[in-house]
């Protein structure tokens, strides 16, 4: 079926198991299947919620079950979905953890991957990769799924989409820590993720997506490039150009749809969805020309919108926007934070927004990103003790949907 755009939305979650007991990686997730299941498989559906396994063993993904019209509540069935699971992991002495990246994790040792269905993809990928370092095996995000219909919608829709990505990880950076240091960046998530398929560097490309606004385009200048460079490579012809494309937005023509990966899993779905909710609300506000026309939109290069992202995944909220033609994109005319720009964006939206979702937002607003709140727990004590008190109130967040203040 073919949707319009901002009918429908498909969330997926990513979550760390880990061990309750001291937080280490837990990499279970095929047991967690079999728990619900009876037997190991890629997917389980659970009603409006369907459980995936990953690459690696010890991330489980979880999301709408297909496309939903419902973002009010969902939140919530998510938030059972995760309950369920750590009750049925009790036995195992294990229980989900959110934020994009495990702060201890040492992925040279740990990182296992998923060895079932699948599991001939995943081989390949770390044969060409070597899936050992964070970038693969410690990166944990929410997903969000546009639909378009045709080319014109999906011309507009990936021309907003482009233009907000720069600015998006300023709300959801979640990833300050690895192996116990602090990175420099608060979205150590997207550092990584910028570089980890550096071997084919034409399924990354500067993470933006080029300036291409039909299929047409899209498949010969970012399709054609990938199926080039991987052939070599992918003797078996394997590997779906769909996966392939790894960009901070990905076209999904294959259920028409565009795919925003540049989004850190947060401490709790409530937060999970609220920023999905803002996000939605600001690309329809885009997509509307009510701020700037469509042309103006496309006319903005990658390279240009990657200076102002590799920004932002430094220094999240608090990074100084000073490119007075991208602040004149969303009307405004002088130099200030990341923050501060999502603050006079939710202004715009807020009265599209349920009281729900915008005490939440409002929340993130007020209190910063999560991983500047991570960092204030921490008060720069990066001992195994600090960091698993600070990340086991996140696990408990997590299990009774609230947000973290330090």
């Amino acid at each position: 079926m073919n949707y319009r755009l901002f009918e429908v939305f498909g969330i997926e979650l990513e979550y760390m198991v880990v061990k309750s007991s001291n937080l280490k990686i837990a990499p279970i997730v095929d047991k967690l299947m079999i728990l619900k299941n009876g037997s190991i498989t890629s997917d389980v559906s659970n009603g409006k919620i369907e459980w995936s396994n990953e690459l690696v063993a010890h991330v489980v993904e979880l999301k709408t079950n297909g496309p939903t019209k419902q973002l009010e509540d969902l939140d919530e069935l998510f938030h059972q979905n995760i309950l369920e699971i750590n009750k049925l992991l009790l036995p195992e002495d294990a229980k989900l953890m959110p934020t994009a990246s495990h702060p201890l994790m040492d992925p040279a040792k740990e990182m296992k991957l998923w060895e079932h269905h699948y599991s001939e993809i995943y081989s390949l990928y770390n044969k060409i990769f070597d899936c050992r370092g964070h970038g693969w095996s410690n990166v944990q995000s929410m997903h969000l799924n546009l639909p378009f219909f045709g080319n014109e919608e999906f011309g507009q829709l990936h021309a907003a989409i482009r233009i907000l990505l720069p600015i998006i990880p300023a709300l959801s950076a979640s990833s300050p820590i690895f192996e116990s240091k602090n990175t420099g960046f608060l979205d150590s998530r997207m550092e990584v993720y910028k570089t980890n398929q550096k071997e084919i560097p034409e399924m990354t490309g500067k993470v933006i997506p080029e300036q291409v606004f039909n299929k047409e385009d899209y498949i010969k200048q970012i399709f054609e490039p990938i199926n080039k460079a991987i052939a070599p490579f992918d003797t078996d012809n394997i590997l779906d150009k769909h996966f392939l494309n790894s960009r901070g937005a990905i076209a999904r023509f294959d259920r028409n749809a565009i795919e925003i990966r540049v989004i850190d899993i947060q401490e709790c779905p409530k937060a999970d969805i609220a920023l999905a909710v803002l996000i939605i609300e600001t690309l329809k506000l885009l997509v509307s020309e009510e701020l700037v026309s469509l042309e103006d939109q496309k006319n903005w290069h990658e390279d240009d919108l990657f200076t102002i992202f590799n920004d932002v995944i430094e220094d999240a909220e608090n990074t100084q926007i000073t490119n007075p033609k991208y602040l004149n994109l969303f009307d405004v005319d002088s130099e200030c934070t990341a923050g501060e720009l999502w603050k006079t964006l939710y202004l715009r939206v807020q009265e599209r927004i349920s009281p729900k979702h915008r005490k939440a937002i409002e929340f993130i607003l007020a209190n910063g990103s999560l991983a500047t709140r991570i960092l204030k727990g921490i008060f720069n004590d990066y001992s195994r003790a600090t960091i698993n008190a600070v990340y086991s109130k996140l696990v408990t967040c997590l299990e009774t949907n609230n947000f973290y203040k330090p």
